[in-house]
């Protein structure tokens, strides 16, 4: 791995964080701020993508140098956009929604050389399959206080693993970073993790 590049992680997600230590990547976490309103008629894909690249510009504004990696997760049920829940209300209408269903996680990606604006975004897509769950199950979820701060009311690298199926695709990308997607692009920047 190059040392003469600081990494900037444009994220506050203790996930993202946990992840990128996993690997051994060295970083500094520096989260944006951005208003993530879907635009009329945005595809999933579309808005992941959008994200993370409009998180990356502004984080690579604001540091002038580095390695930006920047990232947006949703859950999308057909094409419907499920983010962070707004409530205990709303997380259990989310979960409603998924139970007994397939839905795709979708995380874009956006690696950023903010001194010279070299610019790679990718979107990852994971298909998760949730069993039929009981309104007491959903309930008691709800009150462990973890789907609060997920897209789509749950995580799976908690409790919420109880709740899937199974998965086709990456299982870092449903936890918020899909690695294989991540190594690539930065082996593009010259950045080698192995």
């Amino acid at each position: 791995m190059k040392k003469d590049l600081t990494i900037i992680l444009a994220s506050n997600s203790p996930r993202r964080r946990d992840i990128l230590r996993q690997i051994g990547i060295d970083f500094v976490q520096s989260p944006v701020d951005l208003d993530e309103k879907i635009n009329p008629g945005e595809l999933p894909e579309d808005y992941a993508g959008r994200v993370s690249l409009d998180k990356a510009r502004i984080a690579a504004a604001k540091a002038g140098s580095g390695i930006i990696i920047a990232a947006d997760t949703i859950v999308a049920l057909e094409n419907r956009i499920l983010g962070k829940p707004a409530d205990a209300i709303d997380a259990q209408r989310m979960l409603r929604l998924l139970s007994g269903r397939m839905h795709r996680v979708i995380t874009g990606l956006t690696v950023m050389d903010a001194a010279t604006g070299k610019t790679v975004t990718r979107t990852s897509i994971t298909k998760v399959w949730f069993r039929e769950l009981a309104a007491q199950e959903i309930d008691s979820y709800v009150a462990s206080g973890e789907p609060l701060d997920k897209a789509g009311a749950y995580g799976i690298q908690g409790k919420g693993a109880l709740l899937v199926d199974r998965i086709e695709g990456c299982y870092f990308n449903v936890v918020g970073l899909p690695l294989t997607v991540l190594g690539g692009i930065l082996r593009d920047f010259g950045i080698a993790i192995l």
